[in-house]
């Protein structure tokens, strides 16, 4: 078995530019406005919005709203969340705030273009 997550964007391209170029996703394969990505041994895909359908009758699919109310996130488990902070922002990643020292936990979270949460963790001491 292997773990996939779809993930609903407004802008495909722009989106897989970013998933690749910030985050070192490699693309497997682009298809029907759609494509599918490989990061770090788990697949991505980037799927633009669309209303229900036979299988999925009272479902729609859309990108976030409002990018402040969050429902899921993906955690990069990092060795060092400074250095990882630091790279992600050469790579053109947008931090909430520079890391945080909580003590049992190194962090900081950014966005991509659509506004999907992601956070890079360091265990703290």
């Amino acid at each position: 078995m292997e773990l996939t997550t779809l993930i609903v964007v407004s802008d495909v391209e722009r989106s897989r530019e970013w998933y690749v170029n910030v985050l070192g996703a490699s693309l497997y394969r682009a298809y029907e406005g759609s494509c599918v990505l490989q990061l770090l041994g788990h697949w991505l895909v980037l799927v633009p919005g669309g209303g229900p359908t036979e299988d999925k009758p009272t479902v729609e699919f859309t990108a976030p709203a409002d990018p402040d109310r969050v429902s899921t996130e993906m955690i990069f488990r990092v060795a060092d969340c400074r250095a990882a902070y630091t790279e992600l922002v050469q790579r053109g990643a947008e931090f909430l705030t520079p890391p945080v020292d909580h003590g049992y936990e190194i962090r900081a979270f950014f966005r991509d273009p659509d506004g999907h949460l992601f956070e890079i963790s360091e265990v703290g001491s």
